[in-house]
């Protein structure tokens, strides 16, 4: 029977300044090979990490220097050849990865913090449209059209119009992890063709003129996994209030709205939203003033604890969307 290695990933997550942060590690992944953006990762220890949350929390010190609070196991991983040591006689890794909520804080080593809409930036509609897709578009035609057969052609027009909102579909801003897959398979994000010629299928590369799209890569599959704590953390909002994981103690109603607005990657109505969270008591003010706000003094709310007992999903919602 092969080897098998378990490896732990961390996705930690922060909200600084109206942008959603990610906590990278430079890892070189082969000898002689360039570094690369990864997440935090590093494999379990059986002899001495008593459960997978606490050797999770141990790799994150050791490369970071930061201390975890809120974490939530996200996904596992186990692709063969995920990791391109597999194919060299390595050990199959499987990896256990975690989403992780914090405030921004100074880290160590070789970590740093990333804008993930870096990663992706077809995901960010704040701004409306964003311009990225007007490239994708065409890439994505001439995908469909390389189909083999009528069928397939029609089966890839029909999912490429679902998870990108094309030919009058709606965006979903959950399909993260969709859209990412599909771009991946399309050869169109670098680690696709990184991919195809470690593993010896050169001959599966897309077209030359299928340029992969301007997005910062990572290492291994750590943009996949990603991916899906991306997706996961914008359908959360809708249920659980782990956005206040992302707010100092006291915040205005207008920081807890950019805050939301970052994750999801839209616009919301201002009224809208100020309406839900009061009324759905999500929040108490504290009637206190923040005079830092640069024009008139804004009042200073918290996480009303209490909303956990009250109701099963008390999340933020999407209230008063501005559709893209």
């Amino acid at each position: 029977m092969p080897d098998a290695a378990i490896g732990l990933n961390a996705v930690i997550v922060a909200v600084t300044e109206e942008v959603p942060r990610i906590l990278t590690v430079r890892r070189e992944l082969a000898a002689g090979g360039p570094a690369e953006d990864a997440l935090p990762f590093g494999p379990l220890e059986p002899e001495t990490d008593r459960t997978l949350d606490r050797g999770l929390r141990r790799w994150v010190r050791e490369q970071t220097g930061l201390d975890l609070g809120y974490v939530e196991q996200l996904y596992t991983f186990g692709d063969r050849n995920r990791d391109p040591r597999e194919s060299h006689g390595g050990p199959r890794l499987v990896s256990v990865a975690y989403l992780a909520l914090v405030r921004e804080v100074s880290v160590s080593g070789e970590a740093r913090w990333r804008d993930w809409y870096e990663f992706f930036p077809w995901e960010d509609w704040r701004d409306g449209h964003p311009a990225i897709l007007d490239r994708l578009a065409p890439a994505l035609d001439s995908w469909v059209a390389a189909a083999p057969n009528p069928r397939s052609r029609q089966e890839r027009r029909e999912r490429a119009e679902i998870v990108f909102g094309l030919g009058g579909v709606a965006w979903d801003g959950e399909r993260v992890l969709e859209r990412y897959e599909l771009l991946y398979e399309a050869g169109l994000v670098p680690e696709a063709r990184r991919d195809r010629i470690e593993r010896g299928e050169a001959d599966r590369l897309p077209p030359e003129d299928a340029e992969p799209l301007p997005a910062r890569a990572m290492a291994l599959d750590h943009r996949r996994i990603l991916a899906t704590a991306l997706g996961r953390l914008r359908g959360k909002l809708k249920y659980r209030p782990v956005v206040f994981e992302l707010l100092p103690p006291t915040f205005t109603l207008l920081q807890l709205q950019r805050v939301v607005e970052a994750l999801a990657g839209v616009r919301l109505h201002k009224q809208n939203f100020r309406r839900l969270v009061e009324t759905g008591g999500l929040v108490e003010g504290t009637g206190r003033q923040d005079a830092q706000t640069g024009g008139r003094p804004a009042e200073l709310f918290v996480f009303r604890r209490e909303v956990l007992r009250e109701r099963p999903a008390p999340g933020v919602g999407l209230p008063g969307l501005r559709r893209p």
